[in-house]
């Protein structure tokens, strides 16, 4: 992160509801809240503006829809921010589309305040969260998407984590990669961790060779 504080843009068009939201980040001393907004359209202008941590989405908003945001802003190259999506919606194919898109958290509005929390702090620390009520979905997603036995593969990763696995086989080193992705070097060390994880990759050695090894599918 580029500073001690998580950073937030909070984009839902339920004035109420993003106000009650507020109140429950700017709460916790670790979360430095950037812009707020009820439309899609600047929720995408915020985000590539200012460069936040978390984006927190309302699913269904004017100018564009929170997905329809996500997936843009994926496009930029320099976006390294992470992406929960809030709905009142439990219907299967709204799940996975947002899982497909990328987002790390999935959170019904109608959880509670330390469930926002911990849904912001464990996406801020690279592990997906789901809300218990359509955790299912990410099983049966998962036992579709993975044959028994399956290995891990670049398919797993974001589309920040491949570009940054992809500079990684230029042999460029964490601070080049931030220069060339206008992101933090610690960012790029998240990044690294992560696929690390997701690969089964102990050590950056094993992590380069990798990359080397699958230069031409990035």
């Amino acid at each position: 992160m580029k500073n001690s504080k998580m950073t937030i843009i909070l984009a839902d068009d339920h004035p109420l509801f993003r106000q009650g939201m507020l109140r429950v980040l700017e709460h916790d001393a670790d979360i430095s809240v950037l812009g707020e907004t009820g439309n899609g359209k600047d929720a995408l202008r915020l985000i590539l503006e200012k460069k936040p941590d978390i984006a927190v989405l309302d699913i269904s908003m004017p100018g564009m829809e929170g997905i329809d945001v996500v997936k843009e802003a994926m496009k930029d190259n320099s976006c390294s921010t992470e992406f929960v999506i809030l709905t009142m919606y439990q219907e299967e194919a709204y799940f996975t589309e947002a899982m497909d898109a990328g987002v790390k958290g999935y959170l019904l509005k109608d959880s509670a305040p330390s469930d926002i929390l911990a849904c912001i702090q464990s996406v801020a620390d690279g592990i997906p969260y789901v809300s218990p009520l359509v955790s299912h979905y990410l099983v049966r997603r998962t036992t579709r998407r993975q044959p028994r036995n399956a290995k891990p593969s670049i398919d797993d990763l974001t589309a920040q984590e491949r570009r940054v696995l992809k500079l990684l086989s230029q042999n460029k080193t964490s601070r080049e990669i931030a220069g060339d992705l206008g992101i933090s070097i610690r960012t790029v060390q998240h990044h690294r961790n992560n696929i690390c994880t997701k690969l089964n990759l102990e050590g950056y050695n094993k992590l380069l060779q990798f990359a080397l090894e699958n230069r031409s599918s990035l």
